[in-house]
């Protein structure tokens, strides 16, 4: 394995370092007392490169069912708590420090239904625009609104999202 191709052709180095403090708020409640999404880093703010969610999950049983995407990779990492993770083949309960990477076409899922809060890091390679997708479904779950079987497919076939 080799570095990728140059992508910074200047002789010297730039500024450009952006912080994002902790304290934030989050950008993204999935519902009440539900699931919050920090936006640490998208597809948008490097350059396509990667996406970086902190994914802060209640009390209450949450998560995707088993899916795979095909343009992207998708890697957890557990911060805190008990998240069911899905390798495609096994459930496995991750705690803090556990990782799961999954390729691209690689069945995955991830669930807390542990009865408490858990948290954990989503990276995504390259950076799609996902935000977009998860803004969808906050929006479908906070007012109720009820989708077509033909309006969820459009929506996971325009969100690279292929459900098992």
């Amino acid at each position: 394995m080799s570095y990728p191709p140059i992508r910074h052709e200047g002789e010297k180095g730039t500024t450009g370092g952006v912080l994002r403090t902790g304290d934030r708020a989050p950008d993204l409640r999935m519902c009440e007392n539900g699931t919050q999404v920090h936006y640490l880093g998208t597809g948008d703010s490097t350059g396509g490169a990667f996406g970086l969610y902190r994914w802060e999950m209640g009390p209450n049983p949450s998560g995707p069912s088993p899916h795979f995407h095909r343009t992207i990779t998708e890697s957890f990492y557990v911060l805190s708590g008990e998240i069911r993770l899905f390798n495609g083949e096994t459930w496995a309960t991750g705690r803090p420090g556990d990782f799961l990477f999954v390729p691209e076409g690689g069945i995955h899922a991830f669930r807390n239904e542990s009865g408490a809060p858990a948290s954990m890091l989503i990276l995504f390679t390259p950076g799609a625009p996902r935000e977009a997708y998860f803004e969808e479904l906050a929006d479908i779950a906070n007012t109720g609104r009820e989708l077509t079987p033909e309006e969820w497919t459009d929506l996971y076939l325009r969100h690279d999202q292929y459900m098992v």
